[in-house]
C-alpha cells in the first residue's frame, strides 16, 4: 500500500476554552505512516522533520531540524535560549541519553532570590534577565549531530532559517499569546523585539524574524562557536545588564551538554527507556510504572474508582520523592540505584488503603537502602530504519524570561526558578524541592521532562513525551497506560482527558471531562479533594503498529501535528 504524505492537526478537534472535548475527525489510516513519522507542537515543525527525513536524514537529523525550527515558529518554547533532554534508540537496540539542561551561571548564589529577610522574591526568578540559565540547545544538537547524525549540519539548519527570514502563519494561539505579553517583551527589553507588533496579532499574520535569521546562519556556518562565542555571545552578555543578568562570557565558552546513561524500568513485560537525572521524570516514571504492574488495572478499566486512586497514591509517593532526593547528579549524589531498586519501590505502595486517602501530610521521601512552565514542548521522530528521538525542550514558562537578546532575536529562558529558590518553598508549579536542588554555580537545575522510549520483545513499540511544567510525568504516565493497560490506539491515548498529583498541594486536579462525576463523588467520601484547572501537557507520541505501520498522536489541547510518509 502507498501511502501519501500526511499532515495532521489540532485543528480536527474543538478545543474550549476551560476544557476541551474531543471528537475524532481522522478518516481511517490518516495518521498511520508506512516509512517515517514525526510530531511537533506546530505543523511547520513537523512538515520540516518530514521532509529533512524524506532527504536522507535519519532521526537524529530531524531532531535537530525540527528543534531549530521550533525556535523560529514556537517561540513560547521552542528554543535556543533555553535546554532539554533527548533519549535515542537506534534501530538495533542502542540506547543513549542527551542532557542540554541549562546550567546556574558562574555568579549564581544559594540565596540569590531571597529578601534580607530570608523571603523568596519570585518574581526575580521568573522575569528578566536574572532568571536566566547559561542555554543548552545549541550544544546539545551539535554534540547530537557529530555522534549521530547522517546528513550535513547546514541542511539540517537551512529550514529554520528559511523559516525566519520568509515568516510563517501565525495560528489564533499564537496571536493571542504575543498579544498577551506584549507588554512583558516591551518590560525588559530595551528595544522593540520581533514578538511586538504596533497594533495587535492576528491570525493568518505573517511573522518575520532577521536578527533570529542572522543569529542562525551564523550557527549554521560556525556551529557552537556560532552561539556560544562571537557575536551572539557578545549579544547575550549585553542583554545581561538591562535587567542584572549574571551570564558571562565564561559561561558560555564553558558550557557543555552531556551524554548520560538513560533509566531501563520496566511494566509487565515491556521496557520502558527514559531520562536521568537531573530529569526527575524517568525515576519517577518508572517508579509509578512498577508500582502500578502490580494491579489489574485492565480489569479495573480506565479511570474507574480503584484505577484513579492507584494512580494518585503512586503520583503521591513519586513526587514526594522528587522532592527529597532528586538534583543535578554532577553536585549531589542522588541515590539513584536505591530508588530504582524494585522491594523500595514496591514497599513505598505497600500502606495504600482502598478504603481512604493516604494523607500527603503522612508521606515524605521514603527512606532509602544503605547502598519542573508548562510552556515546555515535546517531540517525537521515528525513521525509516526504525531509529527513534523523545525529545523533550524548553524555556520554562511561557517565552521564558521575556527578554529577547537584542541582535540575537532569540528569547532566554527563565530556568532558574527550577532550583529551589529555599528548599520547601515552591516554585512557579508549585513543586517543593529540598537541599538537593538548591542553586549552585554550575548546576543543573532539576527538571520534570520526561522523553521515553518503550520496547516489546526487542522492538521499539512506542515514543513519547510532554510539555507540562509538574504535569509532565503524570501525563505521560497516563499516555502509557492509556495504551498499554487500557488498549487505546495513539491518538485516543493522547487525547483521553487527564488528572495529576503531586504530593504537596494535597489536592488531585482533574480536566474537564476526567474521571466521572460518581467516580469523583466516590473519591471525594475517601477523602481526596478533586480540583478542576485548564488543560494538562501536550503529549505528542508514536506507537509502531502490530502490522508495522507507524500510528501517531497529536495532542488536540494545541497545535500539535503528526505527519510523515
Amino acid at each position: 500500500m502507498k501511502f501519501k504524505k500526511v499532515v495532521l492537526s489540532a485543528v480536527f478537534y474543538a478545543v474550549l476554552l476551560e476544557g476541551f472535548s474531543v471528537t475524532a475527525a481522522f478518516a481511517q489510516g490518516q495518521n498511520q505512516f508506512k516509512n517515517a513519522a514525526v510530531v511537533t507542537a506546530h505543523p511547520e515543525a513537523s512538515k520540516v522533520g518530514v521532509e529533512i527525513l524524506k532527504k536522507g536524514g535519519n532521526a537524529i537529523d530531524a531532531a535537530v531540524a525540527v528543534q531549530f525550527a521550533l525556535a523560529v515558529v514556537y517561540p513560547n518554547a521552542g528554543n535556543i535560549g533555553g535546554g532539554g533532554f533527548l533519549v535515542y534508540r537506534n534501530s538495533k537496540g542502542l540506547t543513549d541519553a542527551l542532557d542540554y539542561r541549562e546550567k546556574a551561571p558562574g555568579k549564581a548564589k544559594r540565596d540569590m532570590y531571597l529578601d534580607e529577610k530570608g523571603n523568596a522574591i519570585t518574581d526575580k526568578s521568573l522575569y528578566g534577565a536574572l532568571a536566566s540559565g547559561v542555554p543548552g540547545t545549541v550544544d546539545g544538537m551539535v554534540r547530537a549531530h557529530f555522534k549521530y547524525g547522517k546528513i550535513s549540519w547546514k541542511k539540517d539548519l537551512q529550514p529554520a532559517i528559511d523559516l525566519a527570514t520568509n515568516g510563517f502563519k501565525l495560528t489564533s494561539q499564537q496571536a493571542a499569546e504575543l498579544n498577551k505579553n506584549k507588554e512583558g517583551f516591551l518590560k525588559y527589553n530595551d528595544y522593540k523585539p520581533a514578538f511586538v507588533k504596533d497594533g495587535l496579532w492576528k491570525e493568518g499574520d505573517l511573522l518575520k524574524q532577521p536578527q533570529l535569521a542572522k543569529t542562525l546562519r551564523l550557527i549554521r556556518d560556525k556551529g557552537r562557536g556560532g552561539f556560544y562565542d562571537g557575536p551572539v555571545a557578545a549579544a547575550i552578555v549585553k542583554s545581561m545588564a538591562h535587567t542584572s543578568g549574571l551570564i558571562t562570557a565564561a559561561d558560555l565558552k564553558d558550557y557543555r551538554a552531556v551524554w548520560r546513561t538513560p533509566l531501563k524500568g520496566s511494566y509487565l513485560n515491556y521496557n520502558v527507556i527514559s531520562m536521568p537525572p537531573p530529569s526527575s521524570g524517568g525515576i519517577a516514571l518508572l517508579t509509578m510504572l512498577k508500582q502500578a504492574s502490580s494491579f489489574p488495572l485492565k480489569e479495573w478499566g480506565f479511570q474507574r474508582d480503584s484505577t484513579v486512586q492507584l494512580m494518585v497514591e503512586t503520583e503521591r509517593r513519586a513526587y514526594a520523592d522528587r522532592a527529597g532526593y532528586l538534583g543535578d547528579p554532577d553536585f549531589f549524589k542522588v541515590p539513584q540505584k536505591a530508588l530504582l531498586d524494585t522491594n523500595y519501590m514496591l514497599s513505598r505502595i505497600k500502606d495504600l488503603n482502598f478504603s481512604k486517602a493516604t494523607p500527603s501530610s503522612e508521606v515524605s521521601e521514603g527512606k532509602l537502602p544503605v547502598y519542573e512552565s508548562e510552556q515546555t514542548t515535546h517531540y517525537s521522530i521515528v525513521d525509516n530504519q526504525g531509529d527513534a528521538v523523545s525529545a523533550t525542550t524548553t524555556l520554562n514558562g511561557s517565552y521564558g524570561s521575556l527578554v529577547v537578546v537584542n541582535g540575537g532575536g532569540f528569547i532566554l529562558n527563565n530556568e532558574m526558578d527550577d532550583f529551589s529558590v529555599k528548599p520547601g518553598t515552591p516554585n512557579m508549579y508549585g513543586l517543593v524541592g529540598g537541599e538537593a536542588n538548591s542553586i549552585i554555580a554550575g548546576k543543573r537545575m532539576l527538571s520534570s521532562m520526561t522523553p521515553t522510549i518503550i520496547e516489546e520483545n526487542g522492538q521499539l513499540r512506542m515514543v513519547v513525551g510532554t510539555p507540562g511544567g509538574s504535569t509532565i510525568i503524570t501525563s505521560v504516565y497516563q499516555t502509557i497506560l492509556n495504551v498499554l493497560a487500557f488498549g487505546k490506539d495513539m491518538q485516543s491515548a493522547v487525547a483521553a482527558p487527564r488528572f495529576h498529583h503531586q504530593w504537596l498541594p494535597d489536592e488531585v486536579y482533574v480536566e474537564e471531562g476526567a474521571i466521572s462525576p460518581e467516580t469523583r463523588k466516590n473519591l471525594e467520601a475517601k477523602g481526596y479533594k478533586i480540583t478542576p484547572r485548564g488543560p494538562m501537557g501536550r503529549v505528542d507520541a508514536i506507537l509502531i503498529r502490530k502490522d508495522g505501520l507507524l500510528e501517531t498522536g497529536a495532542d488536540p489541547r494545541g497545535n500539535d501535528t503528526g505527519a510523515g510518509y
